[in-house]
């Protein structure tokens, strides 16, 4: 598709030699002698840019300019003009002008400009759509839940992120969609038009968090061979999701604190303090509390990040929402695998809401999207799931059956089944010397499924 060029001079023989050049270089071109005319073109032919003459008779450049970005904000205009007055072309660009270049100019040079103008505009039409999506895709409406907790979540998120608030600490266990909550209140917010940066504190070094975090001068360590922008200057204006923020070294946490408190940082092996505008959205699994009392975490810095606290309850303690998840994680498998079931049994949704989850949303996620890809009935049974999941024995696993056989003998009295499960837990650990991978295999468990056991019976 060709792209439109608007070309606005009161000299026809400047107006046709630019015509001329143009359609050759592959644009479609209007022209108009006079402001008026240029708003009536505008308005009429929707073009991409406009090449805008300073001097015109009735209403000026500087005026059209004006009402052009009235009449369409994402019209890129380049004003000319033979003046070549500095104050002017000031004015200009303050007003929303692209660029300003002087007559008499060098085509060659002006085609430059244009084609530079025009990538712009592309590059900043991809942006808008893709924040757009971002914004469909993490709104607060994608988020799933109906019960009294989550609706109360759900309307403090929707506070906060209206707020001014620059601290949100979001607390709860693995896989409870702490980031999902983060990006919503970030998408849902004015600063959702700028960026969205997340890093996980337990992944990276204390001496490489604070090269990501703050960026880094030329030469500032070996390695640093150009300067580095870091996520606290990229992101400014938007948001920082500062995931697994209880691994954070206690070093790397003072230099966190002080940014808070200063609104400001230095990059590494600089001396220039750095004002930022940036909303600090924290998360942990961990007992911050107590890590305060184990002198893992500061104090100061928890009370600093937690003026805004978010608790997300586990999926165990969500039995309304367990049903819902599971239908949309089907239906999002199923278009995405081309795949045709229709739905779930009633026996594994019956299970479904039985079982404790000790993965919690993530391993909901992962079990339906593992059923979807092997399995090819219309509905989900319970022999879909995985077995280490389902009492009994599920579907398929890739975990080996026990060699051999293995028999229990009730006694005639009775007995705890959790006392049996405590046993065989403590078994475990014990012949695989405390190794948890190792002593989950020994019960066909998935890690996840072993730890939760671990911590229901005070082995962790």
């Amino acid at each position: 598709m060709k792209r439109k060029i608007l070309v606005v001079d009161d000299e026809h023989l400047i107006r046709w030699s630019l015509e001329q050049n143009l359609k050759k270089q592959g644009y479609e071109v209007c022209s108009a002698g006079t402001g008026e005319d240029a708003l009536k073109l505008l308005k009429e032919e929707s073009p991409d840019l406009m090449l805008l003459d300073i001097q015109l008779p009735g209403i000026n450049g500087l005026e059209v300019l004006e009402k052009a970005k009235v009449i369409d904000e994402e019209v890129v205009v380049i004003m000319i003009s033979a003046l070549g007055v500095l104050e002017t072309a000031v004015k200009a660009m303050r007003m929303g002008a692209f660029d300003f270049v002087n007559k008499p100019f060098n085509l060659d040079e002006l085609a430059i400009v244009i084609k530079k103008a025009l990538e712009t505009r592309e590059l900043k039409r991809e942006v808008m759509h893709l924040r757009s999506e971002q914004t469909k895709h993490f709104g607060i409406d994608k988020i799933i839940g109906k019960g009294q907790h989550m609706n109360h979540i759900l309307s403090m998120v929707q506070k906060v992120a209206q707020s001014d608030a620059s601290t949100v600490l979001i607390q709860g266990e693995s896989g409870t969609g702490k980031e999902l909550i983060a990006k919503a209140i970030h998408y849902e917010s004015g600063r959702a038009e700028k960026p969205f940066m997340a890093i996980n504190c337990a992944a990276v070094s204390e001496t490489l968090l604070e090269s990501e975090l703050m960026g880094h001068e030329k030469g500032a360590f070996t390695d640093a061979k150009s300067m580095k922008k870091g996520l606290f200057e990229i992101a400014n204006g938007g948001t920082i999701f500062l995931d697994e923020i209880g691994d954070m070294d206690i070093v790397m946490q003072a230099k966190l604190l002080r940014v808070l408190e200063e609104r400001s940082f230095r990059r590494v092996g600089g001396t220039k303090d750095i004002q930022i505008d940036v909303r600090i959205v924290s998360a942990t699994n961990k007992d911050l509390v107590q890590a305060i009392e184990e002198k893992s975490f500061r104090h100061d810095l928890y009370y600093r990040l937690q003026v805004i606290p978010i608790y997300l309850p586990p999926l165990r303690e969500r039995r309304d929402d367990v049903v819902l998840l599971a239908e949309y994680f089907v239906d999002h498998f199923r278009k995405e695998f081309g795949k045709k079931v229709k739905g779930i049994s009633d026996e594994a949704r019956k299970f479904l809401l039985s079982y404790d989850w000790p993965g919690n949303i993530r391993e909901l996620k992962n079990v339906i999207e593992r059923a979807i890809i092997l399995e090819n009935d219309e509905y989900l049974k319970l022999v879909h799931f995985p077995r280490d999941m389902v009492p009994g024995g599920g579907g398929s696993s890739s975990v080996a059956e026990p060699a051999g056989p293995f028999k229990i003998v009730l006694p005639e009295e009775g007995i705890d089944i959790e006392d049996v499960e405590r046993e065989l837990i403590r078994q475990a650990i014990e012949q695989s010397d405390g190794n948890q991978s190792k002593a989950a295999r020994k019960l066909n468990l998935g890690i996840d499924a072993f730890r939760y056991r671990m911590k229901k019976f005070g082995f962790l």
